[in-house]
Protein backbone atom coordinates (compact mmCIF):
# COMPACT_ATOMS: atom_id res chain seq x y z
CA UNK A 1 0.00 0.00 0.00
CA UNK A 2 1.33 3.41 -0.85
CA UNK A 3 0.63 6.57 1.17
CA UNK A 4 -2.35 7.68 -0.92
CA UNK A 5 -4.02 4.29 -0.77
CA UNK A 6 -3.40 4.15 2.98
CA UNK A 7 -5.03 7.56 3.46
CA UNK A 8 -8.09 6.51 1.48
CA UNK A 9 -8.30 3.30 3.52
CA UNK A 10 -8.26 5.16 6.86
CA UNK A 11 -10.77 7.75 5.68
CA UNK A 12 -13.11 4.95 4.62
CA UNK A 13 -12.68 3.16 7.97
CA UNK A 14 -13.31 6.33 9.98
CA UNK A 15 -16.37 7.16 7.86
CA UNK A 16 -17.71 3.67 8.45
CA UNK A 17 -17.13 3.94 12.21
CA UNK A 18 -18.83 7.35 12.26
CA UNK A 19 -21.88 5.84 10.60
CA UNK A 20 -22.00 3.00 13.11
CA UNK A 21 -21.93 5.40 16.06
CA UNK A 22 -24.23 8.01 14.59
CA UNK A 23 -27.43 8.57 16.50
CA UNK A 24 -30.60 8.28 14.49
CA UNK A 25 -32.42 11.54 13.94
CA UNK A 26 -35.73 11.47 15.74
CA UNK A 27 -38.63 12.20 13.46
CA UNK A 28 -41.15 14.67 14.77
CA UNK A 29 -44.62 13.30 14.37
CA UNK A 30 -46.58 15.27 11.85
CA UNK A 31 -49.49 17.28 13.11
CA UNK A 32 -51.61 17.25 10.00
CA UNK A 33 -55.22 17.51 11.08
CA UNK A 34 -57.86 16.02 8.80
CA UNK A 35 -61.12 16.05 10.76
CA UNK A 36 -64.03 14.04 9.41
CA UNK A 37 -66.74 16.16 7.79
CA UNK A 38 -70.07 15.36 9.45
CA UNK A 39 -72.36 17.58 7.35
CA UNK A 40 -73.35 17.84 4.61
CA UNK A 41 -74.17 14.18 4.24
CA UNK A 42 -74.69 12.27 1.02
CA UNK A 43 -77.93 13.24 -0.66
CA UNK A 44 -78.39 16.59 1.13
CA UNK A 45 -79.80 19.46 -0.90
CA UNK A 46 -78.72 23.06 -0.53
CA UNK A 47 -80.77 25.93 -1.95
CA UNK A 48 -78.97 28.88 -3.55
CA UNK A 49 -79.30 31.93 -1.30
CA UNK A 50 -80.12 29.96 1.85
CA UNK A 51 -77.88 29.72 4.90
CA UNK A 52 -76.17 26.36 5.25
CA UNK A 53 -73.43 25.02 7.47
CA UNK A 54 -70.60 22.55 7.36
CA UNK A 55 -69.74 20.63 10.53
CA UNK A 56 -66.74 18.46 11.27
CA UNK A 57 -65.48 16.27 14.10
CA UNK A 58 -63.09 18.09 16.45
CA UNK A 59 -62.96 15.40 19.14
CA UNK A 60 -59.34 14.33 18.61
CA UNK A 61 -57.10 17.09 17.26
CA UNK A 62 -53.32 16.79 17.57
CA UNK A 63 -51.58 18.76 20.32
CA UNK A 64 -50.18 21.23 17.82
CA UNK A 65 -51.75 22.11 14.50
CA UNK A 66 -49.52 23.66 11.87
CA UNK A 67 -52.32 25.65 10.24
CA UNK A 68 -55.28 26.27 12.57
CA UNK A 69 -57.03 28.65 10.15
CA UNK A 70 -59.80 26.94 8.21
CA UNK A 71 -61.24 27.47 4.77
CA UNK A 72 -64.10 25.71 2.99
CA UNK A 73 -64.19 25.54 -0.79
CA UNK A 74 -66.88 24.21 -3.08
CA UNK A 75 -66.08 21.20 -5.23
CA UNK A 76 -68.07 20.11 -8.29
CA UNK A 77 -67.43 16.65 -9.64
CA UNK A 78 -63.70 16.05 -9.39
CA UNK A 79 -62.70 19.72 -9.50
CA UNK A 80 -62.39 22.14 -6.62
CA UNK A 81 -64.04 25.37 -7.72
CA UNK A 82 -62.69 28.84 -7.12
CA UNK A 83 -65.60 29.40 -4.71
CA UNK A 84 -64.77 30.01 -1.05
CA UNK A 85 -67.82 29.27 1.10
CA UNK A 86 -66.14 30.32 4.36
CA UNK A 87 -62.66 31.25 5.49
CA UNK A 88 -60.53 32.61 8.29
CA UNK A 89 -62.15 30.51 11.03
CA UNK A 90 -60.58 28.24 13.63
CA UNK A 91 -60.26 24.67 12.39
CA UNK A 92 -61.22 23.69 15.96
CA UNK A 93 -64.58 25.50 15.72
CA UNK A 94 -66.32 22.38 14.43
CA UNK A 95 -68.78 24.28 12.25
CA UNK A 96 -69.24 27.33 10.08
CA UNK A 97 -72.29 28.83 8.35
CA UNK A 98 -72.53 30.77 5.08
CA UNK A 99 -74.92 31.74 2.28
CA UNK A 100 -75.05 29.22 -0.58
CA UNK A 101 -73.63 31.07 -3.60
CA UNK A 102 -75.24 31.32 -7.01
CA UNK A 103 -73.75 28.37 -8.88
CA UNK A 104 -75.05 26.07 -11.57
CA UNK A 105 -77.62 23.77 -9.94
CA UNK A 106 -76.44 20.16 -10.03
CA UNK A 107 -76.17 16.99 -7.97
CA UNK A 108 -72.41 16.45 -7.85
CA UNK A 109 -71.18 19.00 -5.31
CA UNK A 110 -69.07 18.46 -2.21
CA UNK A 111 -67.12 20.73 0.11
CA UNK A 112 -63.40 20.72 0.85
CA UNK A 113 -62.29 21.58 4.37
CA UNK A 114 -58.79 23.03 4.52
CA UNK A 115 -56.66 23.76 7.55
CA UNK A 116 -53.66 21.51 7.84
CA UNK A 117 -54.99 19.34 5.09
CA UNK A 118 -57.97 19.04 2.82
CA UNK A 119 -60.72 16.52 2.98
CA UNK A 120 -63.96 16.15 1.08
CA UNK A 121 -67.56 15.79 2.15
CA UNK A 122 -69.93 13.30 0.57
CA UNK A 123 -71.74 14.35 -2.61
CA UNK A 124 -74.82 16.57 -2.30
CA UNK A 125 -77.03 18.74 -4.55
CA UNK A 126 -77.40 22.46 -4.98
CA UNK A 127 -80.69 23.66 -6.43
CA UNK A 128 -82.11 27.00 -7.52
CA UNK A 129 -84.19 29.04 -5.10
CA UNK A 130 -87.71 28.85 -6.53
CA UNK A 131 -89.41 30.76 -3.69
CA UNK A 132 -88.60 34.10 -5.37
CA UNK A 133 -89.93 33.05 -8.77
CA UNK A 134 -92.88 35.04 -10.17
Amino acid sequence: MNFTTLNIFFVAVFAFLALIHAHPVSLISRDVYVPEILTPIAGDTWVIGNTESVTWNVSSPPAQITNPVGQILLRKGNLTQNVTLAGNFSILAGNVSFIVPSVTPDDDYSVVLFGDSGNFSPIFSIVANTSNAL
